[in-house]
């Protein structure tokens, strides 16, 4: 297996982690790994009135620094036009209610999960 492939399938596993957490905790999967020309969105979620846009970050260590600190100034402005265009393209309304949550996933080494959900990130 590529290094590649190792990260893609660390990406999936934390994902489906992510998937099931949200769930697990009264949210509506909505859609998941839409894309666009300007890039991904990797969950879009309900929960009440509101329109829930989720990064997750997977990660096997913490060794480069956590998950959560990973999403940078640029990638929360690309986060939020991707936002926009998904509401465009699935016609949202305009006021609808949008927020912005991170879920970082940690593998463990005994085949665990660690999760970390930050609603409201920014």
């Amino acid at each position: 297996m590529t290094y590649g492939d190792y990260r893609r399938r660390l990406g999936q596993k934390g994902e489906q982690a992510a998937c099931s957490y949200l769930l697990s905790r009264g949210y509506r999967l909505i859609d998941r790994n839409w894309r666009c020309r300007l890039g991904e969105i990797d969950v879009v979620a309900g929960l009440d009135e509101q329109l829930v846009i989720v990064e997750v970050r997977t990660r096997s260590s913490d060794r480069f620094g956590s998950a959560a600190e990973s999403i940078d100034a640029r990638k929360q402005c690309k986060l939020r036009q991707l936002a926009l265009l998904y509401m465009k393209e699935k016609h949202y309304p305009q006021d609808t209610r949008l927020r912005f949550d991170v879920i970082a996933v940690r593998m463990l080494a005994d085949g665990g999960v660690q999760i970390e959900h930050i609603p409201e990130a920014f």
